[in-house]
């Protein structure tokens, strides 16, 4: 797997290695992906649309 560059602080890395996007990272993006992210600023949660 590529090593990212992170000149922006877009993301970090958690306990486990996997890389978690920032909540700017998702402004910049615009939308919101409905994957369930950490850092959703579009409060998004995942578990809700799974009882729906």
């Amino acid at each position: 797997m590529d090593n990212p560059t992170n000149n922006d602080k877009d993301y970090y890395y958690d306990e486990k290695g996997l890389i978690v996007f920032s909540k700017e990272f998702h402004l910049k993006r615009g939308y919101c992906c409905k994957s369930g992210c950490k850092n959703c600023p579009y409060d998004y949660h995942k578990k809700d649309e799974i009882t729906k």
